[in-house]
């Protein structure tokens, strides 16, 4: 669905993520390109148990933001190992040399979030803008 000034996708449940096989990355489901991002790129994450990242990887620009919905996993930025689970938010600047790996029982479900370093020039407090508009549903 989409409108003047929204799109929208459903992408299914996590737990089906792995079955999808329209993106190069079995249980990664990119967002930029479905939802006409133009400032950010998300993709929805799914790991199986036991299921790894096998490679480090840094970023040219983009820094990450790796947001834990379920599961349990361990992350590794820069040598530095430690736990991940549901409710955790991960930081990662464009050199930061991370990988991720499931060591749970379970699938590892995550969102990541990914913009460039810096761009950041205003926020909620700063670009929200409460409109006098009575709120209404239909029914």
């Amino acid at each position: 669905m989409n409108g003047t000034n929204f799109n929208v996708v459903e992408a299914g449940s996590f737990s089906g993520l792995l079955s999808m096989t329209k993106d190069p990355i079995p249980g990664k489901y990119f967002l930029k390109d479905r939802l006409g991002l133009t400032g950010m790129e998300v993709s929805l994450n799914q790991l199986p148990e036991g299921g790894a990242i096998p490679f480090y990887h840094t970023h040219r620009e983009n820094e990450e933001l790796y947001l834990f919905i379920g599961g349990r996993g361990q992350f590794q930025v820069d040598g530095q190992i430690f736990d991940v689970k549901e409710g955790t938010a991960v930081r990662v600047a464009p050199e930061g040399e991370r990988t991720l790996r499931n060591n749970g029982t379970g699938d590892l479900y995550f969102i990541v979030i990914q913009v460039q370093a810096g761009s950041l020039r205003q926020w909620v407090e700063t670009d929200g803008v409460i409109l006098d508009k009575p709120v209404t549903w239909s029914e």
